[in-house]
């Protein structure tokens, strides 16, 4: 269905995409007065990632990952929070223990922010897809890394350039009582107590084994005009073994801060697995990103000890992302250059994970609700981890951008006497300048709610 000229009302704002960034934008114009229509293609179509038509939906329970602030994104989700966030809220009241990290029910998660969308009078939700740019004077384009072709196109043409991409994989997901309980163990990295994962232990000569047929592993081919450009946060598990033997015991199979509790001893790696759900029905294996054939994840993972008898709710998969080159294209209020009024948010503008792109809608959805106020963009101080976020998408170097997740890099650098700093200090001043920051700022923030 093309509808170029949907919701062309002078006040009125129109979102297309249900994701996190899409109900994050209209949530936050919706709080500030102004009428949100919101676009969301499922159930009439649905991508390779989606398997329900609840809005918000995640693909896996951590997705919404740390939640101190060791980790910028512990940072940026405690700023989203004294901002009012949705996706926030959403998480913090269906959220699953998960250590150190956010991690939530999914169903949950994606139920909340349904009924919440549904529910707020100034948003109509239209359950249909938008194949063209809309019109309309105030637009926001949240559709994803999985954008339709058809849209895709339209967004080319307008551009006049080519989208980057690269692709990104979904981890596998088995049922919890499938799971040998004499070879698992409850612990969590450098905490006491059982902890919030179950952990496999692996020997040397296992963990050989396990990486030698990983990189043997027959994959899913990539089309032949594709190039396998993928994101550095998020490598598929076989393309890690292929970089070198020790490559997963010093990545998502590190056994740094885990001792077995049968034998005293730290493993010489171990694989670990996080709950999907509060039950611990579900538990997903962390790092195990793939593009493994599927009767090849049933081989190589359920040869892992504790894995024989693994029953897989979710095979793990590989998608492509698609995002524009923001530092060429993007205004620092996340507007099209060469198209005023129309905004990006989420990943199709330039970051990567769940929460930047929730960080984005958010933004996005405030400069949107100014402007058909008439009032000027309210743009995140760059100290805050909102202001880096942007300084990544619109200070970039164009000719070498690539989408990121928020880190500590990505901030302006400390004032300070010259002296080194360790790194940990180093974080915990940034956030502390940052939150300072922010609350300097957020007065302006709040005046704008209705």
């Amino acid at each position: 269905m093309a509808i170029a000229g949907l919701g062309a009302c002078d006040d009125r704002l129109v979102v297309v995409g249900g994701g996190l960034a899409g109900c994050e934008a209209a949530w936050q114009a919706a709080r500030r007065g102004v009428d949100v229509t919101l676009y969301e293609m499922r159930p009439e179509r649905r991508s390779p990632a989606h398997t329900g038509d609840a809005l918000a939906e995640l693909v896996c329970s951590n997705s919404l990952r740390a939640d101190r602030f060791a980790n910028a994104v512990g940072l940026l989700k405690e700023e989203m929070r004294r901002l009012g966030s949705l996706i926030l809220e959403a998480a913090d009241v269906t959220r699953v223990p998960a250590g150190r990290a956010l991690a939530v029910d999914r169903r949950a998660f994606s139920a909340e922010i349904t009924e919440r969308i549904e529910t707020h009078p100034r948003i109509e939700l239209r359950r249909e897809p938008v194949d063209e740019i809309p019109s309309a004077p105030q637009a926001i384009l949240a559709t994803g890394p999985l954008t339709s072709a058809e849209l895709t196109r339209a967004l080319q043409k307008l551009l006049g350039d080519e989208h980057l991409y690269f692709y990104d994989a979904i981890a596998p997901t088995v049922y919890g009582d499938s799971i040998d309980p004499t070879v698992a163990f409850s612990a969590s990295r450098w905490e006491d107590g059982p902890g919030d994962y179950l952990n496999l232990p692996l020997s040397e000569e296992e963990y050989r084994a396990f990486v030698a047929a990983l990189s043997a592993a027959d994959t899913v081919p990539l089309h032949a005009f594709e190039a396998a450009l993928y994101f550095e946060g998020c490598l598929p598990v076989e393309e890690m073994a292929r970089r070198g033997l020790d490559t997963l015991a010093y990545g998502p199979l590190k056994p740094v801060g885990l001792v077995d509790p049968r034998s005293g001893r730290r493993p010489h790696a171990v694989v670990q697995l996080r709950r999907e759900d509060r039950e611990g029905v579900l538990y997903n294996l962390v790092g195990f990103q793939t593009k493994l054939r599927v009767g090849e994840q049933r081989r190589v993972f359920g040869a892992l000890p504790g894995l024989s008898k693994a029953v897989f709710a979710r095979f793990g998969s590989v998608h492509r992302n698609t995002y524009v080159n923001a530092p060429r294209r993007l205004t620092p209020s996340l507007e099209v250059a060469c198209r005023p009024g129309l905004r990006l948010a989420g990943q199709m503008a330039g970051v990567e994970g769940y929460v930047e792109s929730a960080a984005l809608g958010l933004l996005a959805g405030v400069h949107a609700a100014r402007a058909l106020r008439g009032r000027p963009p309210l743009l995140p101080d760059p100290q805050t981890a909102h202001g880096a976020l942007m300084r990544h998408l619109t200070a970039g170097d164009p000719a070498h951008f690539q989408p990121s997740n928020i880190t500590y890099g990505l901030f302006p650098p400390l004032e300070g006497d010259g002296r080194r700093i360790r790194k940990r200090e180093k974080q915990e001043r940034l956030a502390v300048r940052a939150l300072d920051a922010l609350e300097a700022w957020r007065p302006a923030w709040d005046e704008d709610v209705a």
